[in-house]
């Protein structure tokens, strides 16, 4: 007897209330799009559940695949059979003794009312089936077999195994940010976490050619290809920074440079998100993690955008960040030794409580609006997409 469907569990979504129908349909696409190469698979979409039936296609690729996709809670690898209980005795104890262990438990689920029998009732019915004709031992605290059942009015679902997915909310339900992205290993962290929230992503860089070499291209090129298994296509905006940055430290104290060149780079996200109809800023930014992320920085770097800034990461430390970049296969990239335009021009006594008076002051003294319509006149364009992609 062969598990022929997956079971789709949604999480967050069940408090959605009038807006779970519009999450679970984005959801729904979503999954098909991700499953697109198993031809032969088959969806269904239901107001608890998604289902896929499997038509013998290799389960272990299809929730590999799911187990990435946001708004997943959880992937269960289940029978489906008509609500007949002589069947459901049938087929638990079949698939039970398909697994390896010692002792079981068996968990019940009567979601559809109709059915004659109580859960209760379906459990004392069927544990004995198990006893009769195994060597199994019952163990309801710690079993090395669960099995559970679930009777719901399309059918009823037996199943032994749960896997794990990615929680959160469906891709593009919340809308779209633009994510400053340098290359580092906090980037592309933030924009892991900021996915599995719903929110799409496009990608803003600020390249210093020639102080910066093409290398951090390839990088960003190689992080969003991970990042793809997310988002299928994730556009990336090239800005050229460098005139900037020469200005910044030729009319202001270089305590002072990086407050500037942040609130320079926040300037041209603010227009891009607009051009690029963005609800937000989103960017890696950790509180205290360096001098331009403390928050009297934060305050001052601020005042230059009234579009919501995102940080997915400001209450991480270095090390829980550093983990998710491992666990998701940024890291090694992240780690490349291709330097930043921040990093290239990192002042030695950087200013933790910049003041705004000052700021203001020593931007008034070049034109710096004029760069920035340049800058952006100038950007360069990737679509990053997941079409020639193992994963």
């Amino acid at each position: 007897m062969k598990y022929n469907y997956l079971m789709i569990r949604f999480g967050e979504l069940s408090t959605k209330g009038k807006n779970k129908k519009n999450f679970i349909s984005q959801l729904y696409k979503n999954i098909k799009h991700a499953l697109k190469e198993f031809s032969t698979l088959e969806f269904e979409e239901r107001y608890d559940h998604i289902y896929i039936k499997l038509n013998d296609n290799h389960y272990e690729k299809v929730v590999e695949i799911l187990q990435d996709i946001s708004g997943i809670k959880a992937i269960s690898l289940v029978y489906r059979l008509e609500s007949d209980i002589e069947k459901i005795k049938e087929a638990s104890l079949e698939l039970v003794k398909q697994e390896e262990g010692k002792t079981f438990k068996v968990n019940c689920k009567r979601a559809d009312k109709s059915f004659p029998i109580i859960s209760d009732d379906i459990v004392r019915m069927v544990a004995p089936v198990i006893l009769k004709n195994t060597s199994l031992k019952v163990d309801v605290h710690h079993p090395d077999i669960n099995l559970s059942i679930e009777v719901r009015n399309e059918g009823t679902y037996i199943f032994c195994h749960t896997f794990e997915g990615a929680g959160g909310y469906p891709l593009g339900v919340g809308g779209k940010a633009m994510m400053m992205l340098s290359g580092g290993i906090d980037s592309p962290v933030a924009c892991y976490l900021l996915m599995k929230r719903g929110v799409m992503i496009e990608c803003i860089h600020f390249a210093s050619p020639p102080y910066t070499q093409m290398g951090v291209i390839y990088k960003l090129e190689d992080l969003l290809k991970i990042l793809n298994k997310y988002q299928a296509r994730i556009v990336l905006h090239i800005i050229p920074f460098t005139r900037l940055q020469e200005e910044i430290y030729k009319h202001a104290p270089e305590s002072y440079a990086i407050t500037i060149m942040r609130r320079m780079m926040y300037r041209l996200a603010d227009r891009l998100a607009k051009q690029r109809n963005c609800l937000a800023i989103a960017n890696g930014e950790s509180v205290g993690q360096v001098a331009s992320q403390t928050l009297a920085s934060m305050k001052t770097i601020n005042e230059v955008t009234n579009m919501p800034v995102i940080r997915p990461l400001a209450t991480y430390d270095k090390l829980e960040i550093i983990k998710i970049s491992e666990r998701i296969k940024t890291y090694e990239i992240s780690i490349r030794p291709y330097e930043d335009c921040c990093t290239i021009f990192d002042p030695k006594n950087p200013k933790t409580h910049p003041k705004l008076d000052d700021v203001e002051r020593y931007e008034n003294r070049f034109d710096y609006e004029s760069m920035i319509k340049e800058a952006l006149s100038n950007e360069e364009v990737k679509a990053i997409n997941n079409e020639d992609i193992e994963f």
